[in-house]
């Protein structure tokens, strides 16, 4: 993985929705949205509903959530949805 990139993990209950190296991800924070990119610092937050979106070789994705909590610690965001 580069300097310039996050590994960013979501997964369910039920399976592993996406693992792979991304330069940023926006997560639906319950204070709001937040972004989250290379170098930053270690948090967890809860989610409320809204959409997950991430950037995958210059490509934006998105992902509808209905709450879940978010990790954030050296380098590596797991989020746990429902």
């Amino acid at each position: 993985m580069k300097k310039s990139e996050l590994q960013l993990n979501i997964i369910s209950a039920e399976k592993k929705l996406f693992s792979g190296a991304v330069t940023s991800v926006v997560i639906p924070g319950i204070s709001g949205s937040f972004g989250v990119y290379p170098d930053h610092a270690p948090l967890i937050s809860p989610l409320t509903e809204g959409v997950i979106t991430y950037v995958l070789d210059k490509t934006e994705h998105s992902l509808d959530v209905h709450g879940g909590i978010a990790e954030v610690n050296n380098g590596v965001v797991t989020i746990c949805v429902v």
